[in-house]
């Protein structure tokens, strides 16, 4: 029996949504997982390179499953509570963590790498990005795709225009990339199933991706909330689509 709409807010309004781990969902929603494996084909670049650098890294959870991490291993993160959260995870394992706003310039000099990789960007600074690696370097990343999980953003927000439901488009990641110098290697997309089994975990969800809808509070969309808590009831759950690709870039020369 689902517990009230009241106890699933108060419960999800109150869990601590520092780090990038959403195990907290789990049995709560689900997310199909691309097929390339991002974690993995990560791991297997790092095994490879000498000087890697992990920008956004969140709360370092992705970058500490690698099995091999480079002599040189550095990650970057803006949020002060995952800058805390990922020093304490990533420092014991001989990575080092830095501050950074997630605005150019990056804080290293030129061709200080020979793999940048990052999992869901929220910007991608393909300049920068071509500047900190050495020739022959690679950047190997997962990003966030064109109108992901819509479906439950237009429910808060409404009908989004058509230039913004476009957005993320690996298109663009492919203009951009080869605008800053990069030859792309690899570039595609796939359009992944989600689904949210209770209200307590749309609201986790809101609170810890927090652009999906900008200053979400339980408050300001408490009536949206109780709406969607009784169709998830009737229904089993709210179905959403996620969009993800993976993009990956050498620097010639």
């Amino acid at each position: 029996m689902m517990r009230s709409f009241e106890e699933l807010v108060a419960e999800a309004a109150a869990v601590s949504v520092n780090g990038w781990d959403f195990s907290w969902l789990d049995g709560r929603a689900s997310e199909e997982r691309p097929s390339w494996g991002y974690a993995r084909a990560m791991g297997e670049r790092m095994a490879r390179a000498t000087a890697a650098l992990d920008i956004q890294t969140g709360g370092g959870e992705v970058l500490a499953g690698v099995p091999r991490l480079p002599a040189l291993t550095v990650a970057t993160e803006s949020w002060p509570p995952n800058v805390a959260k990922a020093t304490a995870l990533l420092h014991p394992l001989g990575a080092v963590v830095v501050a950074d706003e997630d605005e150019p310039p990056l804080p290293f000099g030129d061709a200080a790498f020979d793999l940048v990789v990052s999992r869901h960007p929220v910007t991608t600074w393909w300049n920068e990005i071509a500047r900190v690696l050495r020739p022959g370097g690679t950047y190997f990343s997962q990003q966030v795709g064109p109108a992901s999980v819509f479906e439950l953003v237009e429910y808060f927000l409404g009908p989004l225009p058509a230039e913004v439901r476009r957005g993320r488009h690996p298109d663009d990641a492919r203009t951009a990339a080869e605008a800053a110098g990069l030859e792309v290697l690899d570039l595609r997309m796939e359009t992944l199933r989600t689904e949210f089994h209770d209200i307590g975990a749309v609201i986790y969800f809101l609170r810890k991706v927090i652009w999906m809808v900008p200053g979400f509070t339980v408050e300001q969309y408490r009536t949206e909330l109780k709406a969607l808590d009784e169709q998830i009831r009737t229904d089993g759950s709210f179905v959403a689509h996620t969009t993800r690709f993976l993009v990956e870039a050498r620097k010639t020369s």
